[in-house]
């Protein structure tokens, strides 16, 4: 179904794709620029190489054309938060769910975490169905505060590693 591979230098117009249109509209609700695609793939590259790692970040691919990015990043020694993002002609097939499933499997083995957060914009309840598939439970929201003031109440979810 899809495949996360690490980004690569030459991974700059796919981000730039996957940061466009209705894909960003509850993030920073700008396109990235191609300058700018190219500093977030050189700063992955430089985190991939730090010791002890505190981020991961993955292209997500469909038949070797990359449609997304998911990361993983360590907040504390025990606790990460997962994040993603899809281009919007990719919605709707699972592919945020599958690589959820495959990051959330690395949290808990490779990175040895023992809880994830996520959060997602009110207005994109389908992140939120995504979580949910992946094995997350709904705990409450945490406000964000955007460029303009506004305050926007994200849903905030959480999973612990099974200790059995």
């Amino acid at each position: 179904m899809v495949t996360l591979r690490a980004l690569r230098p030459d991974d700059a117009a796919a981000l730039t794709r996957i940061y466009s249109g209705a894909s960003i509209r509850h993030t920073t609700g700008k396109p990235l620029t191609l300058e700018q695609a190219h500093e977030k793939i050189r700063a992955a590259l430089a985190r991939a190489a730090e010791t002890p790692r505190a981020q991961w970040s993955w292209g997500i691919l469909t038949a070797d054309e990359m449609i997304g990015l998911i990361s993983l990043r360590r907040r504390t020694p025990s606790m990460g938060t997962l994040s993603y993002i899809l281009r919007e002609d990719t919605w709707g097939h699972g592919y945020a769910t599958h690589a959820a499933h495959h990051v959330v499997s690395v949290a808990f083995t490779a990175a040895d975490l023992n809880r994830l957060d996520a959060m997602h914009h009110p207005d994109n309840p389908a992140s939120g169905r995504v979580l949910a598939k992946a094995g997350f439970t709904r705990i409450g929201t945490s406000d964000r505060h955007t460029d303009d003031g506004t305050t926007v109440p994200y849903e905030l979810y959480a999973l612990e590693r099974d200790s059995t």
